[in-house]
């Protein structure tokens, strides 16, 4: 059967396929062509949903710009070490970017961001008799900031 390809974006590193309603959009089609496995999503679940999903609707993905093509064994072999190694690629990343922070705050140079709720005002108000919702409006947060600046208070 003739396959009419569906033209996606790239998907950003940190976009998911569900999140995607282009991409949705073309499920019902029987192939769906990306450029390059740079632009598949970042979780190697998210890749084999979409695979999944195609292959029940009797498709199939095909990169315009890799040898993939999960219409085939080997194609659909490929793309799965492809995303293997992606997957590898963002957890080793996260790993360095975890010991980089850890270190940083190891030597005091990093102390994360300052806080955006001063926790005495908003106690302050409460004794004062104002409601979560009340301290939310004039401090400008919202009621969740409220919630949990009484709770650590």
């Amino acid at each position: 059967p003739r396959f009419q390809p569906v033209s996606v974006p790239t998907l950003s590193a940190y976009a998911t396929a569900r999140s995607i309603p282009l991409l949705q959009a073309s499920m019902p089609a029987t192939r769906w062509s990306s450029p390059g496995s740079t632009g598949w999503p970042g979780r190697l679940k998210d890749l084999q949903d979409i695979v999944h999903e195609l292959k029940a609707k009797g498709g199939a993905l095909r990169a315009t710009e890799q040898p993939v093509d999960t219409g085939t064994a080997a194609g659909t072999a490929f793309l799965d070490m492809l995303g293997v190694f992606a997957e590898f690629e963002t957890n080793l990343r996260r790993e360095r970017q975890l010991e980089g922070l850890a270190a940083a705050k190891a030597r005091g140079v990093y102390r994360g961001r300052k806080p955006s709720i001063d926790v005495a005002e908003v106690k302050r108000l409460k004794e004062f008799g104002l409601g979560p919702t009340a301290i939310a409006r004039k401090l400008g947060i919202g009621r969740a900031s409220v919630y949990r600046a009484l709770d650590v208070a």
